[in-house]
């Protein structure tokens, strides 16, 4: 007959302590078993974090799913860099050596010129400004420095989209040129020109002999500043739905983003582009390490508190 254990407390829980014992040295034993399996997989391999699948140290894209695993330093500068990166924001240097920065084409190691689109692996100088350039477009005054960039300038002209745009920015351009009145002794003296004008073109077409010329009226009609401010504001505004259209969406390659944005930018209006991968705004997509996550160009001005990231 099994003895009464409750007649024998100290002996009830010298038994606690022991199983207590033994399951802590279970516990400990598995931990201590899966921090040592931890460094072996850590030092034989990298784990990538999407899928789980154990890759070399050195790899920088997993060899299952090809999503990035790591960082890598910029071959130039030795600044820190994503994987997918081509561009390093600090020293401002393409590092992609097997990718073409013009058209997102593949490279060898022996090709000095692209296969696809010609372009010369070293950059090429702008015509207008003379400066140096990894891109298909200028990153100084955003001349098109390829056939295949000036070809997609002019589809991207052709656009309804872009040719309002461009009417906007040319009317704000023009705007911004004009000196509006601030007070009554301004618009008195704009007064007084206006007959001025009106009395001298009576003069000279009364001296070609006509007898009651019709004056036509000044074309730029000078504007109060609460004219000027509200004209300027919504012209600002429809400008700005027009920029939000035209969003660079995500592409698999940085090239294709980075033309089709210089192609869509157009001339009179001061912009940047404020990017997906920090939202940062930089005076061009020319400017980010990772325009493949797409941005849009956003108008520059009083309002805006960003500061430019890169300056050309």
């Amino acid at each position: 007959m099994d003895e009464d254990i409750t007649l024998h407390p100290e002996k009830n829980s010298e038994e606690v302590l022991e199983r207590q014992h033994e399951e802590i040295s279970l516990t400990h034993d598995a931990e201590t078993d899966g921090e040592q399996q931890m460094q072996m997989q850590s030092a034989v391999g990298v784990k990538c974090p999407h899928c789980g699948t154990i890759n070399d140290p050195e790899a920088v894209y997993c060899a299952s799913c090809g999503q990035p695993i790591g960082k890598m330093a910029c071959p130039n500068c030795g600044a820190e860099l994503d994987p997918d990166a081509d561009f390093c924001e600090s020293c401002r240097r393409y590092v992609r050596m097997d990718v073409c920065s013009f058209c997102g084409a593949g490279l060898s190691s022996n090709d000095a010129f692209c296969p696809e689109c010609g372009s010369p692996r070293g950059g090429i100088v702008c015509p207008v400004c003379h400066t140096l350039n990894d891109f298909s477009f200028c990153k100084q005054c955003g001349t098109a420095l390829t056939e295949e960039a000036r070809q997609l300038l002019e589809r991207v002209h052709e656009m309804p989209e872009f040719k309002e745009l461009q009417r906007l920015a040319t009317g704000l351009q023009q705007l911004e040129q004009s000196i509006p009145y601030s007070s009554e002794r301004d618009l008195l003296k704009d007064q007084r020109n206006i007959k001025l004008r009106e009395r001298v073109l009576t003069l000279l077409a009364e001296d070609r002999g006509i007898a009651h010329p019709v004056i036509p009226d000044a074309e730029n009609k000078r504007l109060s500043k609460e004219e000027y401010d509200a004209k300027k504001k919504e012209r600002l505004e429809q400008i700005a739905a027009i920029l939000d259209k035209l969003v660079q969406a995500p592409q698999p390659k940085p090239a294709q983003v980075r033309n089709y944005a210089m192609a869509c930018r157009p001339q009179g209006v001061r912009l940047a582009w404020e990017c997906n991968f920090k939202h940062a705004l930089h005076s061009s997509p020319c400017g980010c390490a990772k325009p493949q996550l797409g941005g849009k160009w956003v108008i520059l001005g009083k309002d805006v508190r960003k500061e430019i990231k890169d300056d050309l």
